[in-house]
């Protein structure tokens, strides 16, 4: 027997007195549910502004001993810029989830191409030496640019879809980004 079917059995059987219990029970039950889920749900996003803030400082923290190193150094090379780099782009990572509460991805896969440029470049200049590791290094930087069309590709073709409304979410990020592309 379903849940629904032992209700009504149980209506059916019982009097207005029980029956109003029943149901007062109910709402009560229901009313608890509701703020279980509202207290859980501020808990997460209080949780999650509270990692984004952590991850934003420390990404800021990082950027600023760097170029506090680069400037006691007294010189600058392109490794150094290239890490300069990685922050701002962990940092527009961090603000774009702000603003908008998706992860963008192509920003990772530009971090982890701005880190391989980094180490490529690194491994050139201290070496001297080309080797398989270059070209294990640049395929896998072709294969991140490729990844950033596929997702290019999904964002526009596929668009996601808001749960409560079925209708497409456009993202913003997204929107401006090929804007920029077409102006390129």
């Amino acid at each position: 027997l379903t849940v629904t079917r032992l209700k009504k059995a149980y209506v059916s059987e019982s009097s207005p007195e029980e029956v109003k219990a029943v149901k007062k029970i109910e709402r009560t039950r229901d009313k608890m549910h509701g703020l279980a889920d509202s207290l859980g749900n501020l808990l997460v996003e209080g949780f999650h502004y509270v990692a984004l803030f952590t991850i934003g400082v420390v990404t800021a923290w990082g950027g600023v001993m760097a170029f506090a190193g680069m400037v006691s150094k007294g010189h600058v090379n392109i490794d150094d810029i290239l890490l300069l780099f990685i922050y701002l782009e962990l940092a527009a990572m961090v603000g774009i989830y702000f603003k908008t509460n998706h992860m963008p991805i192509r920003f990772m896969i530009y971090v982890a191409i701005t880190a391989l440029t980094r180490l490529l470049i690194s491994d050139i200049s201290h070496n001297h030496e080309p080797g398989w590791g270059v070209v294990m290094v640049s395929g896998a930087i072709l294969l991140l640019a490729l990844a950033i069309l596929v997702v290019r590709f999904a964002s526009a073709r596929f668009p996601a879809v808001s749960v409560d409304s079925r209708q497409p979410v456009r993202n913003r990020e997204d929107a401006n980004a090929e804007r920029d592309d077409l102006v390129d």
